[in-house]
C-alpha cells in the first residue's frame, strides 16, 4: 500500500500544483499518472477549476477521463491547435539530469508526441524510479512497424542493443499498441548517452517512437509513503 500512497501523492500533487482553468492538459498513461487525472477530475466536479480540456496518450487515459467527465479533443482539433499548456505522465525510469525512459505501458509515441508538444511537463513518479543510468536495468521501448521487426532487430544489435520483442499476457503473439504497431524492448549493456542513442534510435526506418526522453526538461514530482513529494527541476 506505500507504494500506492506515493504514486497518489505525486499525482495529485501536480494536479494540485500545475492545473489551473481553461488548461488545455496532455493526460499520461500507467498507474501514476492515473492519480493526476482523478485528481483534476475531483476539482472539476468540485468546482474548483473550470474549462479544462484534455489530449489522452491511450486508451487507458481516454477511459479514465470519459468516466470523470473530463472532455477531451485530439492534438489536431482546432481548440487544441497542436499545443498543450502542460502535461502530467509516468516515467519508468529518471536520470539525475531528468532524463527520462517511459513506454512501459506501451503509448510511448502518443506520450511523446504530447510532452514535446507542451509549454510544461510534469513528471510524476516515487522514489524506485531515479536511476544513475538509462536504459540498463529498464529496457527502452520502440513502437515498431510490424514489417520492421527484423530489420529493426538487426540494426538495434548493431548498436549494441539486446532487442526483445514485448509478447503479450494471456494472448498469443506480440504486444499490439493503440495506434497497431508492435513493441521493441531495448536493454543496454554499457551506459548510453541518452540524448545520442534518442536521435540515432529515431534514424532507424521502421522505427516509429522511442521511449528515450531527452529533448524536454520535465518538471519531476517524487511522491513519497509519508505523503511528501520532492519537487525536481523548479
Amino acid at each position: 500500500m506505500g507504494n500506492d500512497e506515493a504514486k497518489r501523492t505525486a499525482g495529485y500533487a501536480a494536479a494540485d500544483r500545475y492545473v489551473t482553468s481553461r488548461m488545455k492538459v496532455g493526460m499520461g498513461t500507467g498507474s501514476t499518472a492515473v492519480w493526476a487525472i482523478r485528481r483534476i477530475g475531483e476539482r472539476l466536479a468540485a468546482g474548483e477549476i473550470a474549462g479544462v480540456t484534455g489530449v489522452a496518450t491511450s486508451s487507458q487515459s481516454e477511459i479514465e477521463c470519459q468516466e470523470l467527465g473530463i472532455p477531451l479533443r485530439s492534438m489536431n482539433d482546432p481548440e487544441i491547435g497542436g499545443r498543450l499548456d502542460v502535461t502530467i505522465d509516468g516515467a519508468d525510469e529518471i536520470d539525475p539530469d531528468r532524463r527520462l525512459v517511459k513506454g512501459g505501458g506501451g503509448a510511448l509515441l502518443i506520450e511523446k508526441i504530447v510532452a514535446y508538444a507542451s509549454s510544461r511537463f510534469v513528471v510524476v513518479a516515487e522514489p524506485s524510479k531515479l536511476v544513475d543510468h538509462l536504459g540498463m536495468a529498464f529496457p527502452v521501448p520502440l513502437e515498431v512497424l510490424p514489417v520492421a521487426r527484423v530489420p529493426v532487430m538487426d540494426a538495434l544489435r548493431r548498436l549494441g542493443a539486446e532487442p526483445v520483442v514485448r509478447v503479450a499476457e494471456r494472448k498469443m503473439g506480440a504486444v499490439i499498441t493503440d495506434n497497431g504497431n508492435i513493441l521493441i524492448d531495448v536493454r543496454f549493456l554499457e551506459p548510453i548517452d541518452p540524448v545520442a542513442m534518442e536521435a540515432s534510435l529515431s534514424t532507424i526506418p521502421g522505427v516509429l517512437g522511442n521511449g528515450l526522453f531527452t529533448r524536454v526538461e520535465p518538471i519531476v514530482l517524487i511522491g513519497h509513503e509519508d505523503g511528501s513529494v520532492a519537487e525536481l527541476g523548479t
